[in-house]
C-alpha cells in the first residue's frame, strides 16, 4: 500500500476519519514548541507531518521505507525539508548522535518485527532533554484480531484494508502494553505521557458515528518519552 498505492495513500490520509481526525492531531497534541527545533519524522509516508513541522519552525529531517513516499516530499517540499529512503527495521546507521530536539515516528512501529535497534537508534540520536513521541496501534483493538488468544504473545496479523478505496493486503505485528514499555525500556527510553487518542471537534460533522464510536472506543495509543 505505501509503495504501488503511495499517491492514492495520500490522498486518501489527508482529510479522513483515522488518520486526519483522530491519529494526527492526538500526535500534535503531544508535540512540544517547536521553533527552532530539530525534528526526525520516521515513517514520514507522504510528508503531512513534516510539512506540518516545517510550518511551526522546525528544522526537518523525513525517512522512509518507500521510496515512492519519499518523492512524494521531495515533490512537495523541496529544499525545505533533508530526506532519504531507510528501513527502519535496520536502524539508523546514517545519523549521528545527539543530532535531534524531537524524533516522531507516527503509525511505523508495528510494522517492525524486532524495535529494539529502532528504539537504540533514538535514543543515540536524541540530545540532552529531547523527545521521542510515537503512536501504534492500541493493543485491545488487535488483540480482537489475534490467531492464538494469547495477548501477551507477538504476533503477525495480515488484514485487508480499504483505506485508499479498494482492499489491500497489509501485515503488521500485534504487542501487548508490557512488550511496548519493555523495549522502551531496554532502550533506556522513559515515558512520561500516554494517551489513547481523542477524535477532532470536526469529525462530528464529516461523521457523527465515528465521532461517537471513537469517543467512547480506543484505536491507537500514543507514546511520549525521554532518555533516561
Amino acid at each position: 500500500m505505501y509503495e504501488k498505492f503511495a499517491r492514492d495513500y495520500e490522498k486518501a490520509i489527508t482529510d479522513n476519519i483515522y488518520n486526519g481526525h483522530l491519529e494526527r492531531p492526538s500526535l500534535f497534541a503531544m508535540l512540544p514548541e517547536l521553533a527552532g527545533k530539530s525534528v526526525l519524522d520516521l515513517g514520514c509516508g507522504p510528508g503531512l507531518y513534516a510539512e506540518y513541522l516545517i510550518n511551526q519552525g522546525a528544522t526537518v529531517t523525513a525517512i522512509d521505507a518507500s521510496r515512492e513516499m519519499v518523492e512524494i516530499v521531495k515533490e512537495k517540499l523541496g529544499d525545505n525539508v533533508r530526506t532519504y529512503t531507510q528501513d527502519l527495521s535496520r536502524g539508523l546507521p546514517a545519523e549521528k548522535e545527539a543530532t535531534y530536539d524531537v524524533i516522531i515516528c507516527p503509525l511505523t512501529v508495528h510494522y517492525i518485527e524486532d524495535v529494539g535497534l529502532l528504539f537504540g537508534d533514538v535514543k543515540r540520536l536524541l540530545k540532552q532533554g529531547g523527545e521521542f513521541i510515537f503512536s501504534t496501534h492500541h493493543p485491545m483493538v488487535d488483540f480482537e484480531v489475534s490467531p492464538s488468544g494469547n495477548y501477551f504473545q507477538k504476533e503477525l496479523i495480515t488484514e485487508e484494508w480499504d483505506t485508499v478505496g479498494h482492499p489491500v493486503e497489509v501485515s503488521f505485528y500485534r504487542r501487548s502494553l508490557t512488550e511496548w514499555f519493555e523495549s522502551l525500556a531496554a532502550a533506556d527510553l522513559c515515558v512520561t505521557h500516554l494517551s489513547e487518542g481523542k477524535p477532532s471537534e470536526r469529525m462530528k460533522s464529516v461523521c457523527a458515528e465515528s465521532y461517537k464510536k471513537l469517543s467512547t472506543t480506543p484505536n491507537f495509543i500514543f507514546f511520549k518519552c525521554e532518555v533516561r
